[in-house]
């Protein structure tokens, strides 16, 4: 029995070192082909440049970030509220035969593909733009709503399940005190599963900024800076996909690099969650 368990340690082990090992090495290689772009280009006109014109020499993926920012914003606004919501519906409210339904539909709805997802946007919420705003109906607006739809499930998942995991007596406790049932809900259980609530909105965060064929489908994919919410704005992964096939040279290397801030981009709103999460402890 020893020998049974000192063997699977030592392979646990090594897939712990073969993760790490992968991640440091997907690292290496987006930096060392990355950063030497950058400083050819400059990390002035690659960070702040508002043109890409890759056929003249120009890399400015300001407008991709700012594309990118701006969709991500838009997807928290419209999913993080609503997933909560459900997610507090799911855990108090709803009754044991609506659950046994409504459970599986959100299941499911993480299991769809993205592309899945585009071609949705792309036949009912576009054609709904464009009737309400009289637009190509391509653009932050749509790509939002969209994205918004997308990270549901994950933030409702991840929610429910910490709000469940709060001991009852957190419950039963405020109660007794003579506090309501919603007052219960948010300013003790939601309190007390803060945690799980902030890792589950993470996770929808990463997979919005992430996101790329359903953002390809409805963004309008033009790299420029939008001075509305209903123009189109193509972001950093979109630029990359769209791109990446037909690339060579500096083109593709810039392409490498965009690639490094996107993953610097969500490095940094993972450890800005972590120091709010750390804060509010």
């Amino acid at each position: 029995m020893r020998a049974r368990e000192e063997i699977m340690r030592i392979v646990f082990l090594l897939c712990a070192c073969m993760s790490i090992v992968a991640v440091a090495a997907i690292c290496l290689f987006m930096f060392a082909n990355g950063f030497p772009a950058m400083a050819e280009i400059g990390f002035g006109k690659f960070l702040l440049g508002t043109e890409w014109r890759p056929g003249q020499e120009l890399f400015g993926i300001f407008p991709m970030i700012i594309g990118s920012i701006y969709v991500t914003a838009g997807a928290i606004i419209f999913g993080v509220p609503v997933g909560i919501l459900c997610a507090v519906f799911l855990a108090h409210y709803c009754p044991k035969g609506l659950y046994t339904i409504l459970k599986p539909a959100v299941d499911l709805l993480a299991g769809i593909p993205s592309i899945v997802y585009g071609f949705f946007g792309l036949v009912v919420i576009v054609p709904a733009m464009q009737a309400v705003f009289r637009t190509s109906g391509k653009g932050i607006l749509t790509a939002s709503l969209l994205l918004g739809i997308m990270i549901l499930p994950t933030i409702i998942s991840v929610t429910e399940a910490s709000l469940r995991a709060v001991p009852e007596a957190y419950f039963e406790g405020s109660l007794a005190l003579g506090a309501t049932k919603e007052r219960t809900i948010f300013r003790s259980v939601m309190v007390a599963a803060k945690s799980g609530v902030m890792s589950g909105v993470i996770l929808g965060v990463g997979r919005a900024i992430g996101e790329t064929m359903a953002v390809i489908m409805v963004a309008g994919n033009q790299a420029a800076i939008p001075d509305s919410v209903l123009k189109g704005v193509r972001t950093l992964t979109a630029n990359i996909v769209l791109e990446m096939g037909y690339a060579s040279g500096l083109h593709r290397e810039a392409l490498i690099a965009t690639a490094v801030v996107l993953f610097v981009f969500i490095l940094i709103i993972n450890v800005c969650f972590s120091l709010v999460k750390r804060r509010n402890g």
